[in-house]
Protein backbone atom coordinates (compact mmCIF):
# COMPACT_ATOMS: atom_id res chain seq x y z
CA UNK A 1 0.00 0.00 0.00
CA UNK A 2 1.52 3.13 -1.17
CA UNK A 3 0.13 5.12 2.05
CA UNK A 4 2.47 2.59 3.94
CA UNK A 5 5.73 3.35 2.47
CA UNK A 6 6.33 6.27 5.15
CA UNK A 7 5.81 4.03 8.40
CA UNK A 8 9.35 3.36 9.62
CA UNK A 9 10.39 -0.02 10.98
CA UNK A 10 10.86 1.51 14.14
CA UNK A 11 11.10 5.29 15.78
CA UNK A 12 13.23 5.49 18.08
CA UNK A 13 15.98 3.65 15.47
CA UNK A 14 15.30 6.38 13.25
CA UNK A 15 16.32 8.43 16.07
CA UNK A 16 19.38 6.65 16.76
CA UNK A 17 19.96 6.26 13.77
CA UNK A 18 19.87 10.23 12.70
CA UNK A 19 22.14 11.25 15.73
CA UNK A 20 24.97 8.73 14.65
CA UNK A 21 24.70 10.14 11.36
CA UNK A 22 24.91 13.71 12.59
CA UNK A 23 27.73 12.71 14.79
CA UNK A 24 29.25 11.23 11.93
CA UNK A 25 28.75 14.30 9.62
CA UNK A 26 31.22 16.80 11.85
CA UNK A 27 33.79 14.02 10.68
CA UNK A 28 33.54 13.87 6.85
CA UNK A 29 32.62 17.74 6.65
CA UNK A 30 34.98 18.83 8.73
CA UNK A 31 37.70 16.58 7.81
CA UNK A 32 37.43 17.36 4.87
CA UNK A 33 39.88 20.37 5.16
CA UNK A 34 42.58 17.45 5.94
CA UNK A 35 43.73 19.08 9.17
CA UNK A 36 42.88 20.90 12.21
CA UNK A 37 42.50 24.00 10.43
CA UNK A 38 39.92 27.18 10.58
CA UNK A 39 38.66 25.34 7.58
CA UNK A 40 37.66 22.52 9.60
CA UNK A 41 35.97 24.07 12.17
CA UNK A 42 34.19 26.56 9.61
CA UNK A 43 32.91 23.56 7.93
CA UNK A 44 31.74 21.80 11.57
CA UNK A 45 30.07 24.39 12.34
CA UNK A 46 28.08 25.41 9.24
CA UNK A 47 26.84 21.20 9.37
CA UNK A 48 25.34 22.46 12.46
CA UNK A 49 23.70 25.31 11.67
CA UNK A 50 22.37 23.87 8.23
CA UNK A 51 21.42 20.48 10.12
CA UNK A 52 19.09 22.28 13.02
CA UNK A 53 17.87 25.41 11.22
CA UNK A 54 16.27 22.38 8.53
CA UNK A 55 15.03 20.03 11.63
CA UNK A 56 13.29 23.07 13.08
CA UNK A 57 11.42 24.55 9.85
CA UNK A 58 10.93 20.79 9.34
CA UNK A 59 8.79 20.07 12.49
CA UNK A 60 7.35 23.60 12.03
CA UNK A 61 5.89 22.75 9.24
CA UNK A 62 4.90 19.67 10.01
CA UNK A 63 3.36 20.61 13.06
CA UNK A 64 1.14 23.15 11.29
CA UNK A 65 0.13 20.75 8.62
CA UNK A 66 -0.51 17.64 10.46
CA UNK A 67 -1.33 19.84 13.92
CA UNK A 68 1.27 17.93 16.08
CA UNK A 69 5.01 17.52 16.05
CA UNK A 70 7.00 14.09 14.96
CA UNK A 71 10.04 12.77 15.70
CA UNK A 72 10.59 10.81 12.28
CA UNK A 73 10.05 14.23 10.41
CA UNK A 74 12.36 16.20 12.80
CA UNK A 75 15.20 13.47 12.19
CA UNK A 76 14.62 13.84 8.09
CA UNK A 77 14.75 17.58 8.33
CA UNK A 78 18.23 17.63 10.41
CA UNK A 79 19.44 15.13 7.63
CA UNK A 80 18.21 17.27 4.93
CA UNK A 81 19.84 20.25 6.32
CA UNK A 82 23.22 18.28 6.87
CA UNK A 83 22.78 16.83 3.14
CA UNK A 84 22.42 20.25 1.89
CA UNK A 85 25.13 22.14 3.32
CA UNK A 86 27.67 19.03 2.71
CA UNK A 87 28.78 20.71 -0.81
CA UNK A 88 29.66 24.03 0.47
CA UNK A 89 30.18 23.73 4.02
CA UNK A 90 33.91 24.30 3.90
CA UNK A 91 33.55 27.50 1.76
CA UNK A 92 30.75 30.07 3.47
CA UNK A 93 29.88 32.15 6.14
CA UNK A 94 27.50 30.43 9.35
CA UNK A 95 25.23 33.40 7.89
CA UNK A 96 24.94 31.14 4.60
CA UNK A 97 24.90 28.08 6.15
CA UNK A 98 21.65 29.60 8.12
CA UNK A 99 19.91 30.11 4.67
CA UNK A 100 21.11 26.39 3.30
CA UNK A 101 18.96 24.99 5.88
CA UNK A 102 15.90 27.06 5.30
CA UNK A 103 16.42 26.32 1.04
CA UNK A 104 17.12 23.07 2.20
CA UNK A 105 13.95 22.82 3.99
CA UNK A 106 11.50 24.20 1.40
CA UNK A 107 13.20 22.10 -1.89
CA UNK A 108 13.37 18.62 -0.05
CA UNK A 109 9.88 19.07 1.58
CA UNK A 110 8.60 19.97 -1.25
CA UNK A 111 10.68 16.71 -3.29
CA UNK A 112 9.38 14.13 -0.58
CA UNK A 113 5.54 15.80 -0.88
CA UNK A 114 6.12 15.32 -4.77
CA UNK A 115 7.43 11.66 -4.49
CA UNK A 116 4.18 10.55 -2.57
CA UNK A 117 1.78 11.94 -4.96
CA UNK A 118 3.25 10.16 -7.69
CA UNK A 119 3.85 7.01 -5.37
CA UNK A 120 7.64 6.21 -6.03
CA UNK A 121 8.81 3.84 -3.15
CA UNK A 122 11.91 5.62 -2.16
CA UNK A 123 13.64 4.27 0.88
CA UNK A 124 14.57 6.68 3.48
CA UNK A 125 13.64 9.78 0.83
CA UNK A 126 17.25 8.99 -0.39
CA UNK A 127 16.31 11.38 -3.71
CA UNK A 128 14.23 13.50 -1.72
CA UNK A 129 16.82 14.50 0.46
CA UNK A 130 20.16 13.14 -0.23
CA UNK A 131 19.68 13.66 -3.82
CA UNK A 132 17.90 16.96 -4.45
CA UNK A 133 20.09 18.09 -1.30
CA UNK A 134 22.77 17.51 -2.22
CA UNK A 135 21.80 19.26 -5.80
CA UNK A 136 20.73 22.15 -4.39
CA UNK A 137 23.20 22.94 -2.32
CA UNK A 138 26.03 22.13 -5.12
CA UNK A 139 24.44 25.24 -6.59
CA UNK A 140 24.25 27.22 -3.47
CA UNK A 141 27.63 27.49 -3.48
CA UNK A 142 28.21 29.89 -6.63
CA UNK A 143 25.74 32.18 -4.78
CA UNK A 144 26.80 31.79 -0.97
CA UNK A 145 30.51 31.33 -1.49
CA UNK A 146 32.92 34.75 0.26
CA UNK A 147 32.77 37.50 -1.72
CA UNK A 148 35.47 38.49 -4.80
CA UNK A 149 38.06 39.83 -2.13
CA UNK A 150 38.55 36.25 -1.09
CA UNK A 151 40.11 35.10 -3.57
CA UNK A 152 43.63 35.70 -3.49
CA UNK A 153 45.06 34.05 -0.35
CA UNK A 154 47.95 36.85 -0.22
CA UNK A 155 45.77 39.70 0.11
CA UNK A 156 42.81 37.67 1.73
CA UNK A 157 41.01 40.00 4.67
CA UNK A 158 40.75 37.06 8.17
CA UNK A 159 37.29 37.05 7.85
CA UNK A 160 37.13 34.83 4.79
CA UNK A 161 36.45 30.70 5.41
CA UNK A 162 38.70 29.15 2.46
CA UNK A 163 40.82 32.17 1.04
CA UNK A 164 41.90 31.18 -2.85
CA UNK A 165 39.21 28.72 -3.49
CA UNK A 166 36.03 29.39 -4.29
CA UNK A 167 33.85 32.93 -4.28
CA UNK A 168 30.57 33.54 -5.77
CA UNK A 169 30.08 35.02 -8.72
CA UNK A 170 27.44 34.05 -12.10
CA UNK A 171 30.31 32.32 -13.10
CA UNK A 172 30.76 30.15 -10.63
CA UNK A 173 26.85 29.40 -10.66
CA UNK A 174 26.90 28.48 -13.57
CA UNK A 175 29.80 25.95 -13.29
CA UNK A 176 28.03 24.85 -10.22
CA UNK A 177 24.67 24.24 -11.92
CA UNK A 178 26.55 22.63 -15.16
CA UNK A 179 28.40 20.28 -12.80
CA UNK A 180 25.84 19.04 -10.51
CA UNK A 181 22.95 18.81 -13.89
CA UNK A 182 25.82 16.46 -15.22
CA UNK A 183 26.69 14.23 -12.35
CA UNK A 184 22.89 14.47 -12.02
CA UNK A 185 23.16 12.49 -15.28
CA UNK A 186 25.59 9.96 -15.77
CA UNK A 187 24.35 9.02 -11.78
CA UNK A 188 21.53 8.00 -13.16
CA UNK A 189 22.28 6.50 -16.55
CA UNK A 190 24.92 4.49 -14.93
CA UNK A 191 22.95 3.30 -11.63
CA UNK A 192 19.75 2.54 -14.40
CA UNK A 193 22.35 0.25 -16.30
CA UNK A 194 24.05 -1.57 -13.23
CA UNK A 195 19.96 -1.94 -11.71
CA UNK A 196 18.99 -3.96 -15.40
CA UNK A 197 22.31 -6.10 -15.37
CA UNK A 198 21.71 -6.89 -11.74
CA UNK A 199 18.17 -7.43 -12.06
CA UNK A 200 18.90 -10.09 -15.16
CA UNK A 201 20.79 -11.67 -12.48
CA UNK A 202 19.15 -11.93 -9.37
CA UNK A 203 15.65 -9.92 -8.94
CA UNK A 204 15.85 -7.00 -7.11
CA UNK A 205 12.49 -6.45 -6.38
CA UNK A 206 10.94 -9.38 -4.28
CA UNK A 207 7.28 -10.90 -5.59
CA UNK A 208 4.23 -9.25 -4.50
CA UNK A 209 3.07 -11.50 -2.07
CA UNK A 210 6.46 -11.88 -0.35
CA UNK A 211 6.22 -7.95 0.65
CA UNK A 212 2.78 -8.36 1.66
CA UNK A 213 3.80 -11.05 3.99
CA UNK A 214 7.18 -10.78 5.37
CA UNK A 215 10.54 -10.50 3.38
CA UNK A 216 12.17 -11.71 6.52
CA UNK A 217 10.52 -14.79 6.04
CA UNK A 218 10.52 -15.04 2.44
CA UNK A 219 13.81 -14.10 2.00
CA UNK A 220 16.05 -16.07 5.03
CA UNK A 221 13.07 -18.14 6.50
CA UNK A 222 13.69 -16.33 10.16
CA UNK A 223 11.30 -13.73 11.29
CA UNK A 224 12.69 -10.14 13.11
CA UNK A 225 11.09 -10.15 15.51
CA UNK A 226 8.89 -13.24 17.28
CA UNK A 227 5.14 -13.18 18.09
CA UNK A 228 4.59 -11.23 20.68
CA UNK A 229 3.51 -13.61 23.46
CA UNK A 230 1.97 -12.77 26.89
CA UNK A 231 4.28 -13.78 29.78
CA UNK A 232 1.33 -14.15 32.63
CA UNK A 233 -2.05 -15.84 31.62
CA UNK A 234 -4.46 -15.58 34.56
CA UNK A 235 -6.25 -19.29 34.44
CA UNK A 236 -9.40 -19.57 36.40
CA UNK A 237 -9.71 -22.49 39.11
CA UNK A 238 -12.58 -25.15 40.06
CA UNK A 239 -12.69 -23.33 43.33
CA UNK A 240 -13.26 -19.60 42.12
CA UNK A 241 -9.21 -19.21 42.58
CA UNK A 242 -6.62 -17.76 39.86
CA UNK A 243 -3.64 -19.33 39.37
CA UNK A 244 -0.92 -17.73 37.00
CA UNK A 245 1.40 -19.59 33.91
CA UNK A 246 5.01 -18.16 33.23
Amino acid sequence: DAKDLDVPHNVPFVALGTALLWFGWFGFNGGSALASSSTAVAAAVNSEIAGSVALFLWLIIEWIRNGRPGLVGLCVGAVAGLATVTPLAGFVQPWAAFVTGICATLVCYACCELRKKLGFDDALDVWGVHGMGGFVGSVLLGVLADPEECSVVATAPKSCVNAGTVVRSGEQLGKQLAAAALCAVYSFVVTFALLKVMNAIIPLRPGEESMRSSLDKAEHGEEAYTPTKAYTQAVPTKNGGITVDM
